[in-house]
């Protein structure tokens, strides 16, 4: 059954996949000329639940109610493997914004869509770029419009929980975001970093309470270490850190 799914991933379901990622990202060029702001977010969602239909991956999301569809937030999420964008993107059901590297404009076509989409990137090579990423998030980070970022900056290698990075924390003290923890459990066994092949499976994605910060906007540390406490409690023991940070 094995070898059969991997004739199918690569020879079915992969060129299927791969128009469908052209021409999601011409849809969402051209489309975003008219409204940014609808264009930029549902054909990718879209996009997203097609590769977890066709490679038989689930999607299960838990606590959605905790989420009021008309506040902005800073979600901020584990990352075990390339399929926690396709769950984030295509069932978190709240419109977002990723927080990606600037880096990944160059990307032929797809950079040129989520930069239309109007996905933050994000530049901290120097002071002023950093400047240029805080206004730019300012601009959109308002009416419900959410944030999305990967703390740890890229998926493990291991399927256990990274050091988070502060830079969605000084955005969330900043604008006065309430952060939002989501646990992502199993992604890592659906496709880990280190290989192209998917395996079908469940991943669950689980929502938790809001935290908002303090109003003297002195709490990044707090922030980050109460959101990645609370991520790695709803995780299994094998992607749990050793370290306690």
């Amino acid at each position: 059954m094995k070898y059969l799914f991997r004739i199918y991933q690569w020879c079915i379901a992969a060129p299927i996949l791969l128009v469908a990622t052209i021409l999601t990202a011409l849809v969402t060029i051209i489309g975003t000329y008219f409204d940014s702001e609808w264009w930029g977010y549902y054909p990718a969602m879209w996009w997203s639940r097609l590769w977890c239909l066709l490679l038989f991956v689930h999607i299960e999301v838990k606590n959605r109610h905790l989420i009021n569809t008309s506040t902005s937030y800073v979600f901020v999420a584990n990352h075990q493997g390339a399929f926690d964008i396709f769950s984030i993107y295509g069932y978190l059901g709240h419109p977002f914004k990723w927080m990606m590297r600037k880096g990944l404009a160059n990307f032929p076509l797809v950079g040129t869509a989520c930069q239309r989409a109007g996905h933050i990137m994000v530049d901290t090579h120097s002071a002023e770029g950093l400047k240029r990423t805080m206004a730019d998030a300012e601009g959109k980070l308002s009416h419900g419009m959410s944030l999305v970022v990967f703390p740890e900056g890229r998926r493990t290698s291991t399927g256990k929980v990274g050091t988070f990075k502060p830079g969605a924390y000084k955005l969330a003290v900043e604008f006065n975001l309430p952060v939002v923890p989501i646990t992502i459990d199993g992604s890592y066994r659906v496709m880990p970093r280190s290989t192209f092949n998917v395996t079908p499976g469940k991943i669950v994605l689980t929502l938790h309470e809001p935290i908002v910060p303090s109003a003297d906007g002195h709490d990044i540390t707090r922030l980050m270490s109460e959101s990645r406490a609370t991520i790695i409690s709803q995780l299994p023991l094998e992607n749990r850190p050793d370290d306690k940070n």
